[in-house]
């Protein structure tokens, strides 16, 4: 599992890749709290394309960002789940709570 950062314009995303369980619990918590934190970030985006499998530590994971993201005014979406992740996300109701979409 490889976790990465990236700003651009007021936008910050981090990009999850491999498999999304509770082994990312740090460094995945430890990549989103300064954007939380970070004035010049209005949003937050979790670019999940090279995510082959998460648990439900992993959608934990999700809604406690993204409650700490609401008290910063900060949505987040979840951005190219495809194939089981994306199913996942659909069971697990997501789309009723986050901004789902697929982009290039």
């Amino acid at each position: 599992m490889a976790i990465s950062m990236q700003i651009r314009g007021r936008s910050a995303r981090i990009a999850v890749s491999g498999r999304f369980d509770f082994q990312t619990h740090r460094d995945f918590k430890d990549t989103y709290t300064p954007l939380l934190d970070n004035a010049a970030v209005s949003e937050i985006e979790i670019e999940m394309s090279k995510v082959y499998y998460m648990d439900s530590a992993a959608l934990g994971m999700l809604l406690l960002l993204n409650e700490r993201a609401h008290a910063a005014n900060k949505p987040v979406a979840l951005v190219n789940a495809s194939g089981t992740v994306s199913r996942v996300l659909e069971v697990a109701n997501f789309s009723n709570i986050f901004n789902i979409r697929r982009m290039a």
